[in-house]
């Protein structure tokens, strides 16, 4: 599988993918796979003008689906970080709806459950299994999970 990485690589991709996004400002990722090649990119690399770049390009690709992970508040989280979290959440999946990609949400335990990594909170065990899954990737804890939803996106065609 070929890998890319730039915003600008999203052009020269294949049509009819699939979107995994697992959301966050600061720590989430965005991936695109098809059957040749594979993108992905950390959120937080990206300035609000190029992650909307992003999901221009990624539309005009005709994604088949997209799967957006489906967080909540955690434990402990401050009300300023919940607040900045939900705010992401939402503009991802605005920014989805708006290139008109078919969407659904999944949750952590579901697609983790469903690849055989279970993480309980340790990102090192998705990494593992998504680097196990695509091991030309470069990987990264961000972009890791994102990967392995776009991969649930593609086994389970919701």
């Amino acid at each position: 599988m070929r890998w890319r990485y730039a915003v600008d690589d999203i052009a020269g991709l294949p049509k009819g993918g699939w979107i995994g996004v697992d959301p966050g400002r600061s720590s989430g990722g965005l991936a695109y796979l098809t059957e040749e090649a594979g993108w992905c990119r950390k959120i937080s690399d990206l300035t609000d003008a190029e992650l909307w770049q992003v999901f221009e390009a990624l539309g005009r690709r005709a994604p088949a689906h997209a799967q957006l992970e489906r967080v909540s508040a955690m434990p402990g989280q401050g009300v300023s970080s919940t607040f900045k979290f939900g705010a992401s959440f939402g503009e991802l999946r605005m920014a989805l709806t708006a290139i008109r990609v078919p969407l659904s949400l999944v949750t952590p335990s579901k697609w983790q459950r469903d690849l055989g990594c279970l993480s309980r909170g340790d990102k090192n065990a998705t990494k593992a299994r998504a680097q196990q899954l695509y091991p030309d990737a470069r990987l990264t804890h961000a972009t890791a999970d994102a990967v392995l939803i776009a991969h649930h996106t593609r086994i389970t065609k919701p």
